[in-house]
Parts: structure tokens; sequence; C-alpha cells
């Protein structure tokens, strides 16, 4: 799997976590969630959308322009990403285990997880940019 493919796999995964958060309400049970979904909006349920919603949108950006076309700016960005992957794939799960139970994101957190070190195992390989897709 080369460096494009799995950006754009990781992203894909973090719009099904995101849909999992929803669904299953994260915002309600996840105190650091429902406080950035509060600063969005006063309707938690309503910040919490727009906020998934922007991620993905970005991610799509992301791997549309400065990804695909090998910008400059696509390992940086790239790196980002795999942080999100990184974040999700050990908190959901951590979490998890301190509850004892399932807690909402952490299934798709699970392919999150070795999706991000997959792509940072690529970059590391990379150089400075990536090479553009015709």
């Amino acid at each position: 799997m080369e460096v494009k493919s799995t950006f754009l796999a990781l992203v894909g995964v973090q719009a099904l976590h995101s849909v999992e958060e929803y669904v299953f309400h994260l915002y309600d049970v996840f105190p650091p969630a429902r406080f950035l979904s509060g600063l969005i909006s006063w309707d938690i349920e309503r910040g919490f959308l727009i906020a998934n919603l922007t991620i993905i949108g970005f991610g799509a950006f992301c791997y549309w322009w400065p990804v695909r076309r090998g910008w400059p700016s696509a390992v940086p960005l790239a790196w980002i990403w795999v942080g999100i992957g990184l974040i999700n794939g050990i908190v959901h799960p951590a979490w998890s285990v301190l509850q004892r139970g399932y807690t909402p994101g952490v299934v798709t957190a699970l392919l999150l997880l070795p999706l991000a070190l997959l792509l940072a195992r690529q970059l590391r390989g990379q150089s400075t940019h990536l090479t553009a897709t015709p």
C-alpha cells in the first residue's frame, strides 16, 4: 500500500469513527467531547456534528489537493493525520479498559491505530514531498 492509499484509508476510517461516535453519543458520555462540542454550539449534539464534519472535510481536502497532487504541505499534513489516528487509536481503547466495557468510538479506533502506524512507517521513508498523481 502506498502513502496516498494509506492516507485515504485513514481518512475514510476516521469518517466511520466519527459516525460511530455520533450514533452512540460520545458527546454525552466523554467530558472532553462534551466540552469541545459546547464551544461550537449550545446544542452539544449539533456542535459535535459540526466538529466532526469539519474534521472529515479537512481530511477530504488534504487528500484531494495536497496529498494527491504532491504539494509540499502533504507530508506535514499527513503527519497531523498520523497524530489524529494515534490519539484516537490509543485513547479510545484505554478509556474502554478503564470503563470495563464499550465506549463510543472504540471499534473504529482499533482500525485507526494500525493505519496510523502504517502511514507513519511509510512517511518515514518519504522525502519532504510526495509525487503528484496524474
